[in-house]
């Protein structure tokens, strides 16, 4: 299988080196397009084929990943269009502004279309720990299958309808900002009760590690293991009560419905 990547900014970028160390795909299978060649040289050096030209990128691949700013979405296709085989090419397009009524507009050729998904990755694609909506547009079950294939090599996914998409944005690609705002927080109290900066930043790292391990391990809820820790005027509860006064949860919601808008 070929993955062509248009685009080589963040999220391109993050998508492209997250595949180069996917176990699932050869380097050679990987082409990255991008106008700008010096953000190209890293994934050249990984084995990766690069050009700034997307006619050239598209040549005999069978998946196409639009993965650059929802303004340029309509000139990428425009360019590309005509050389784009339908019966064997697949759309990915990766800008979540853009609707598949708007790219469907975009993409017709006479009345003929492409296989297209909406897909909306985070940035930890970069590591392998992406956590990917996968939105279908009239596709086939294989497809979709095979389209989830290719994210699970780089993380965790999720099929949705169109609709979630942008509740999805919210809640796991804004959320990765959220949480590194978390850690800085807390690393920075750390600071403040005593220890070094890097230190700090450890113990909250692996901390929220060790959170995350517990959950996926037991699959209980937040609060049922927030509960064995949270004895009788002990000083997990003052400190839970403290966050709830200044609006911890509030915030938190208040914030991925802000990412909504």
């Amino acid at each position: 299988m070929k993955i062509t990547i248009i685009g080589a900014g963040a999220m391109g970028g993050a998508l492209a080196e997250g595949l180069l160390k996917s176990e699932d795909f050869k380097p050679s299978d990987i082409s990255v397009s991008n106008p700008h060649a010096d953000k190209l040289e890293k994934f050249k050096k990984l084995g990766a084929n690069t050009t700034t030209n997307n006619i050239e990128a598209i040549q005999g691949a069978d998946y196409i990943a639009i993965v650059v700013k929802p303004w340029l979405v309509e000139h990428v296709i425009n360019e590309i269009k005509s050389t784009l085989d339908y019966q064997n090419q697949t759309i990915l397009n990766m800008a979540a502004a853009i609707p598949s009524e708007q790219l469907r507009k975009w993409l017709d050729k006479d009345g003929d279309q492409p296989t297209l998904l909406q897909v909306i990755p985070n940035i930890a694609i970069a590591v392998k720990s992406s956590m990917t909506f996968i939105a279908p547009c009239d596709c086939e079950e294989e497809k979709i299958k095979e389209t989830e294939a290719i994210f699970k090599s780089v993380g965790q996914t999720v099929v949705t309808d169109e609709q979630h998409l942008g509740a999805g944005t919210s809640l796991a690609s804004c959320g990765i900002a959220y949480a590194m705002r978390y850690f800085r927080a807390a690393s920075e109290g750390g600071v403040e009760l005593g220890f070094k900066a890097d230190v700090a930043k450890d113990i909250v790292l692996q901390t929220v590690k060790g959170a995350v391990d517990l959950l996926q391990a037991n699959g209980n809820h937040p609060e049922a293991e927030i509960d064995k820790v949270t004895t009788p005027g002990g000083l997990t509860i003052k400190g839970l009560n403290e966050m709830e006064h200044a609006g911890f949860t509030s915030a938190v919601i208040r914030g991925l419905k802000a990412g909504l808008k």
